[in-house]
């Protein structure tokens, strides 16, 4: 297909990244209105997780059956037909009145929302000449950090101002836009008209075992928290499920069938298998941050909503030449490993910065850290995917992109769990060693409870409910202390993911794309 000029090529780029935009902060939108909607909906808070969980386990699922969803309907058919899905969707979702629909609709959501990251990219490449692509990907890579970053903020934005519907209403207009522009400026390629549907096997078993093994893991991941791990017997039901369906699907894929709709067989390349490894690390510290952020700003050192959101601006102004001048170089042949090395070092350095952060935190301290991360996950995404690609060969591409994309999503998956898992256990650690040292008649806590009696009673509450509120507010002086400390021990344990995986970057062999291959990224990559 002949690369798009001037007007048109970048009314494609708007169209691609504002899609995959659109459906990266659908991933996390609606995690701070949560509340409002289990309010509105009668519903309970285990029961509205739902919500979130319904769409991710769709989204995980698609993801990888991409190229096959593509070749069998045509990349420009499937693409406008995904974006019309998830724009319907996006109106059930806002219209409603019970839970159920509600997830329903989500997890319609979610499955086109898996058509719009895993085609997006490769249309801005065919807009693109070869020499120009490496632009393209930092283009979209900017997408991929600002989607879920902008989630939870926007989403809050709207919470405090308006009806949650609307976070789901707003994607309506946009999906209606996209669905026009691309169906006047995206040209179809020659292997897209007239296809023989036919002549395309369809590997039923491979997708039925995929769909259960994959599902039932991210489920487990998603819920595994909340419904305490293995306590739940659902819990363990869908990890013994996953632990089968699994093992299933890789050997049904290897060697139960001729037309697998994954080719696992890509696997056996060293730069794919250990880019794939990198990405889950990539993708478990920027859900992790994504996720810690926040917490740690609203509920340790007191920020609202807006003020959480605006302190990111810098670090995204920062954030968005730094995937310009990373396109740049891949362009003009610096090593992509030596990019993702200093990708990696930022991004690390931003995790054990957060973990000195105290509730005295200023905004400039969390604006440097957020600039930090910026620029590192600017530095590592796009060569990372590049250079986890790059000794494939282009027949290769399609199948090689979509399971490093499916990494990063499981990745973040189990940055969310071990997240949320590890700072329940450390606050409960935390929290029994403060007590601990709250001895009866020891001075200083003696002189800290008649501190806050007196204030107290100043403020005219009688002496025998001073001394009750005393203890209270004590008590929660030590709980927001423990949950302060597990935040900085969670981000600290995300440093560690990336230094100990970071010897994995000097096994990626060095080799540069050549044309086809190029090609064959910008076909599948997002």
């Amino acid at each position: 297909m002949a690369q798009q000029s001037g007007f048109g090529r970048w009314i494609v780029v708007i169209t691609a990244v504002s899609a995959a935009i659109m459906e990266l902060i659908d991933t996390s939108i609606v995690n701070v209105g949560l509340n409002d909607i289990a309010g509105n909906l009668g519903a309970t808070i285990e029961d509205v997780a739902w919500v979130v969980t319904s769409y991710a386990i769709a989204n995980v699922i698609v993801i990888p059956m991409t190229s096959f969803l593509q070749r069998y309907f045509g990349r420009k058919n499937y693409y406008i037909g995904s974006i019309i899905l998830f724009t319907l969707a996006s109106y059930g979702c806002g219209f409603a009145s019970d839970l159920w629909t509600l997830v329903f609709f989500r997890f319609l959501q979610g499955i086109g929302g898996g058509a719009l990251l895993s085609t997006s990219q490769g249309l801005m490449y065919d807009a693109f000449p070869p020499s120009q692509r490496a632009v393209a990907s930092a283009l979209f890579g900017m997408g991929i950090v600002l989607g879920p970053t902008l989630g939870p903020t926007l989403g809050g934005y709207i919470i405090d101002n308006y009806h949650w519907s609307w976070m789901f209403y707003i994607n309506v207009p946009i999906g209606i836009i996209a669905v026009l522009l691309s169906l006047t400026f995206i040209e179809k390629k020659e292997d897209e008209i007239n296809i023989n549907r036919k002549a395309i096997p369809i590997d039923q078993m491979g997708i039925l075992l995929l769909a259960v093994g994959i599902g039932a893991l991210q489920y487990v991941l998603e819920r595994g928290e909340a419904d305490d791990w293995f306590d739940d017997s659902a819990i363990r039901w869908l990890t013994a499920i996953s632990a089968i369906a699994i093992p299933a699907f890789i050997w049904w894929e290897l060697r139960g069938t001729k037309e697998p709709v994954v080719d696992l067989r890509v696997m056996k390349n060293r730069n794919l298998f250990i880019g794939s490894i990198l990405v889950v690390v990539v993708g478990y510290g920027l859900f992790t941050s994504v996720l810690l952020y926040p917490l740690f700003a609203q509920r340790i050192v007191g920020l609202t909503a807006t003020q959480t959101g605006k302190l990111l601006i810098p670090g995204g102004l920062v954030t968005l030449p730094m995937f310009a001048i990373t396109g740049r170089m891949l362009a003009k042949g610096v090593s992509p490993r030596l990019i993702v090395t200093l990708g990696y070092i930022a991004f690390a350095s931003f995790c054990f910065l957060m973990s000195t952060y105290n509730m005295n935190a200023s905004n400039g301290d969390f604006i440097t850290a957020l600039i930090i991360r910026g620029i590192g996950l600017a530095l590592v995404n796009v060569p990372l995917i590049n250079q986890s690609v790059s000794s494939l060969e282009p027949r290769q591409m399609p199948t090689g992109i979509a399971i490093v994309n499916m990494m990063r999503q499981i990745g973040g998956a189990f940055g969310v769990a071990i997240t949320n898992t590890y700072v329940t256990q450390r606050t409960a650690v935390h929290r029994g060693d403060l007590v601990s040292n709250l001895q009866p008649g020891e001075m200083l806590t003696t002189e800290r409870v008649n501190t806050m009696t007196q204030a107290l009673i100043a403020k005219g509450v009688n002496a025998m409910d001073a001394v009750s509120g005393a203890y209270k507010n004590l008590d929660l002086i030590i709980s927001k202390q423990a949950l302060m400390i597990s935040y900085l021990d969670t981000f600290r344990l995300a440093g560690l993911f990336f230094v100990i995986s970071f010897p994995l970057l000097f096994l990626l062999q060095k080799k540069k794309m050549d044309a086809a291959a190029a090609k064959a990224v910008a076909e599948s990559a997002h």
